[in-house]
Parts: C-alpha cells; structure tokens; sequence
C-alpha cells in the first residue's frame, strides 16, 4: 500500500546571486564627455519559508530537494539598476520544524502564519559611476555580485495537537478519534489500519474545544523498529495532555496491564521528557466484558496505584467518550501550552582565513582586495576612532598586505577598496 503520508525531508536551498554591476559611459547628443553612468546590480532572491494551513504532509520534499531562488541582473547604462531577483517563497505546514542538517540544531519552528527568511539572496555588484573620482573620471570596472547563501537543511512535521491518543494497535484510538470529532481516519479491525497521525478538534461546549491527535499503533520493540518504530511519536512531543488507550477486554489475548508497561517503557526510551507528560489512561472496550469486572478493577487498582487517573469507556458504543472529553478540556485549561521550539542554532563563525589567502584585483588605478581574513579584520575594528584606524593600518603591514600590492605595482594616490571601504593608498 502506498502511503502518501511524509513528515520528514531532506532539502537543499539556494538563495540568488547579485547582479554585476555593469561598466558604462552616459553617451548624449551635444553632451561633451557625459562619464560613467554604469548601474547596479540587482539583489539576489531570497528564500522564504511560509506555512500554509492546507498542506498536513511533507510529500511535496520527497520528490523535490534543491530549491534555488532567482538571480538578480546585472547593472544597465544610464545609470539604470539592475531588477532584484524574484524570491522563492516555500510552502510548508504548520508544526514544521527546520533543523541545520549538519548539527541538527533547531533553526526556526514554524508555528505561526508569519513568513521567515531561511537564505538571503547576495548584495548587488556596484555599476562604475561609483568609482569616478577627480582624478580617475573614467573608470573602466564595477563591481560582481555577491554570491547568495545556501544551506541544507531538514524540516520535520511536529503536529500541532493538545492532547494526544497513544496505545497498541487496534485498541480503538482511531474509533475514539471519529466519535469525539468529526475526523474520518480509516477503522478496520487490523493491525497498524493507521498508518499516519490523524487530527481531529474536539467540541466540548460552547467556547471550549481542543485538538486531538490519534497516532499509529507503538508495539514492544518499536525503538529498534518494530511494528512501524518511533517515527510518528514526533507527532506528540507538542502534546500538552497523553490519553493512553488500553484495551481492558483482551480481545488480542494481550494482558492490559503489561500493555500498559510496555507502552511506557516505550515512551521513556524515545524521550524521558514525553514519558512524564501528564498522562490520563483510558480502559476501552468495556463493553465487551458483560458483567465481567475483574479486568478493569485489576488495571484501575494497579494504575491508579503508580499516580494515573484512570477512565472506563466503549467508543464504539458512545459510553464514557463525553465525560472523557470533558475531563480533557477541563485539564487543558490548566496546562502549560502548545510546546514551540526555541532556536539553539548559531551559524558558524567566518573563517578567519590568512592574509596570504586575499585576493587582489587590479582596474587601473582601483584595487580591489578580498579575504576571509580582510573581512574578520574589518569587523574588529571601528573606523570612526583613530586609534582602531592605525591599528587597521598596521594589520594590513604587518601581514604583507602593503608589500603585495607595492610588488604589484601600486602608487601613491591609488584607491584600495575593501568590501565597502575604500582610502587613498599612501606608502
């Protein structure tokens, strides 16, 4: 059977490049040496990442993993920019988690309707009229565009849910789940029928209402896959409230208190964090007991005995499916919310580099130098005080900048540009 269902991808985006600025000189009738009039580039696309209550899988990532926004243009003449390149905006559910694939840190939840900026699109390259000066009123170069930034990244569905139905296959979540809202997941009587987390709103009363998730099956071994393991169980770790479903009436010839331990250890072995969620456990198939009590007085005295409250019910017979709910949304007021996920991801710090690594361009009198270490500098230093002037100054001789650029052919009175600095080279 094909399962349509995917709450986990693997992608790779890629923001635009910035146009280059364009080299150009204003050229009109009986206008006399009109200069440079060459545009800049445009700025890069961005990509965007903007949730959309519709979508409730990540199948559109199985089959697509590079996104790449558009390009900006470069710089035309008469002193016209180039356009910006057009973002790409990536459409997500709500509940999706984005995580560096590398460290798997957290970079954003996206929780809410408001669009995050996931990779900016790279600055556009200067036209040349911005280095026209007295003495070099012809300048024959511009500037490239920067490149845009690009990450790989993993996006995880986490199900935005209250309250959460846990439990052995075929105990009756997925008939709860239909009777006490008006989800349609899929009922037979096999096991692992659910094959997906369903949601469903529940409508206690006037005002009062929560979301509730029915999530498939957990069997004894599901961490080391069994059954179909621990996938879903990402799907609660928002859950605010656990309903654990035991079936009472051993209708799989399963003991209901060994199920009961099963279920837990299996929780507490995918997180310890989830296992002491508030937890209430729910005896169903009551009905099929008769008069027959034993079972559910044994799993009631020894559940509530390790600090559960325990419930009785038959969903497919309506019995005890309001008062549960009821007692749900009465708990809700009172817990904690919706988990969100803070961001604990720092990008990188820029590699420090060696001035031996920069690169040097030379356009006439106009030299441009590039460098990790050029840019590491520039950060450390305040060029509005004196003093972190000279000490910029003395870097860049210390290092053998200075002697590079004389070996090169540099003068006195030539313009050195820096990422956005530019000075008068004196030796």
């Amino acid at each position: 059977m094909a399962v349509s269902f995917v709450d986990k991808a693997n992608i790779k985006v890629t923001a635009g490049n910035g146009g280059n600025g364009s080299v150009a000189f204003h050229r009109e009738k009986f206008v006399a040496a009109g200069g440079p009039s060459g545009g800049d580039g445009g700025r890069g696309g961005d990509i965007i990442i903007q949730t959309d209550p519709h979508m409730s899988t990540l199948m559109d990532f199985r089959y697509k993993r590079k996104y790449v926004a558009g390009n900006g243009q470069d710089g035309g003449n008469k002193k016209c920019s180039g356009a910006d390149g057009e973002s790409l905006v990536i459409k997500v559910p709500v509940g999706t988690v984005i995580k560096d694939r590398e460290t798997g840190l957290v970079i954003k939840d996206m929780s809410t309707s408001e669009p995050f900026v996931l990779c900016r699109g790279g600055r556009g390259g200067w036209g040349n009229r911005h280095f026209a000066t007295p003495t070099r009123q012809v300048p024959r170069f511009a500037k490239p565009g920067l490149p845009g930034q690009s990450r790989e990244v993993i996006l995880e569905l986490k199900l935005l849910a209250d309250a959460g139905l846990v439990g052995f296959p075929n105990v009756g979540k997925s008939t709860l789940l239909s009777v006490v809202s008006k989800a349609h997941p899929k009922i037979a009587n096999y096991h692992f029928t659910t094959l997906f987390p369903n949601l469903g709103v529940v409508f206690v009363d006037n005002g009062v209402s929560f979301v509730l998730a029915d999530i498939p099956g957990i069997i004894e071994g599901a961490a080391d896959g069994a059954g179909l393991g621990h996938d879903f169980l990402r799907h609660i770790d928002r859950c605010r409230l656990l309903i654990h479903l035991v079936d009472v009436s051993g209708s799989e010839g399963r003991d209901p208190i060994e199920d009961f331990k099963i279920i837990n250890a299996e929780l507490r072995q995918y997180s310890e964090e989830l296992a002491s969620r508030r937890q209430i456990v729910v005896a169903n198939k009551c009905d099929l007991l008769g008069d027959d009590r034993e079972p559910i007085d044994k799993l009631r005295a020894y559940v509530e005995a390790e600090g559960y409250e325990f419930f009785e019910l038959s969903a497919v017979a309506h019995q005890g499916t309001a008062a549960l709910m009821k007692h749900c949304a009465g708990l809700l007021d009172s817990l904690p919310p919706i988990v969100h996920y803070e961001p604990n991801y720092v990008p990188p710090e820029p590699e420090i580099g060696r001035a031996e690594d920069i690169t040097i361009r030379q356009y006439d009198d106009y030299w441009e130098l590039e460098g990790a270490w050029l840019e590491r500098l520039l950060m450390s230093v305040n060029l509005s005080d004196s003093e972190s002037r000279m000490f910029f100054d003395k870097s860049l001789r210390d290092s053998g900048v200075y002697a590079r650029l004389e070996e090169m052919g540099i003068e006195d009175g030539h313009t050195v540009g820096i990422y956005n600095l530019e000075f008068e080279y004196q030796s």
